[in-house]
């Protein structure tokens, strides 16, 4: 049975920064790519960033490009998410998804998703 657990999320100001985690166990970490999105209220579900299956690869979206880094530890199964300076904007539950194929994680159509951590920022 595959299994995502997210953690590290919480409320900071503004300006502040977070590192989540996103857990994996039941799959062959190496072969999937993972990806991080956030669901805010009243908003469609936004992919933000995302580490391919060799860790070479990765891809973010512009309004978190230079704020945020997307790592992987092959050692632990679990892929980061490092948030710096962030923004009211940034509140949000986030998700972490996993899959093989990487034009089906950038869809939002991954296989597996965790439960989600909540991150807020207060100004």
């Amino acid at each position: 049975q595959v299994r995502l657990v997210e953690s590290g999320g919480g409320s900071v100001q503004a300006g502040e920064s977070l590192r989540l985690s996103c857990t994996a166990s039941g799959l062959n970490f190496d072969e999937y790519s993972f990806c991080w999105f956030r669901q805010a209220p009243g908003k469609e579900r936004e992919g933000l960033a995302c580490a391919g299956w060799g860790g070479y690869t990765t891809h973010y979206a512009n309004a978190v490009k230079g704020r945020f880094t997307v790592s992987r530890d092959t050692a632990k199964n679990t892929v980061y998410l490092q948030m710096n300076n962030l923004q009211l904007g940034d509140t949000g539950m986030y998700l972490c998804a996993a899959d093989r194929v990487w034009s089906q994680l950038l869809r939002s159509q991954a296989n597996y998703w965790g439960q989600g951590t909540q991150v807020t920022v207060a100004s």
